[in-house]
């Protein structure tokens, strides 16, 4: 199940890599909480492991985050840093036995989620393309620069993860709830720009 699960996540890096800056902030959010982690509470692996990715994020993002990037992950570097990002995760879960570390995946996971959900309610092929995600809708309907919906991701989930590290010890799972509504909630707020969309089109 946590195999499956996390494999699962490979495939939604892929689509990522339309929005410029994002594949690559994405992946350094999700890989500094990995390496605190890994620094803080004991190495779950050797730092390098950690630090060689990142390094790598920051000189793609050197062409990729631009207005018009210069170079783009593909179908290999997604496939990549998605394997890489998901083998760390799965070895710390299965090192402290504990999946809240999930969460350090949180913000994608549920645009992901949501969007298959409502693919489905849509009746669409969910393995056809599309461009439902909620940074897509942000970036290529209601035109907001891509680098900033880069920054907003990168952000909030920057902000999850240092809720989790420093709220589970506290609240436990409760803080992984609240943190999974919240996110819900603010998914939700793509179908008002949907129809505000198909509204100006009329």
């Amino acid at each position: 199940m946590i195999d499956n699960n996390l494999v699962r996540k490979k495939r939604e890096f892929q689509f990522m890599d339309g929005i410029n800056g994002i594949t690559g902030l994405y992946s350094i959010a999700v890989l500094a909480s990995l390496q605190y982690v890994n620094l803080s509470y004991g190495n779950f692996v050797p730092p390098d492991l950690i630090w060689y990715p990142m390094i790598a994020s920051l000189v793609f993002l050197f062409f990729n985050f631009r207005k018009r990037a210069r170079c783009f992950a593909g179908d290999v570097g997604s496939v990549t840093i998605a394997f890489w990002i998901v083998t760390l995760l799965l070895i710390l879960i299965l090192k402290t036995e504990n999946l809240i570390w999930i969460g350090f995946l949180m913000v994608y996971g549920v645009d992901a989620v949501m969007t298959i959900l409502h693919r489905i309610y849509l009746k669409q092929n969910i393995m056809e393309a599309h461009r439902l995600h909620f940074y897509q809708i942000l970036a290529n309907e209601k035109k907001i620069p891509h680098r900033l919906v880069s920054l907003i991701y990168f952000t909030v989930q920057l902000l999850c993860s240092a809720l989790i590290i420093l709220f589970y010890p506290v609240l436990g799972w409760g803080i992984f709830v609240i943190l999974l509504l919240v996110l819900m909630g603010l998914y939700m707020i793509k179908f008002p720009m949907m129809n505000a969309k198909k509204c100006d089109v009329c």
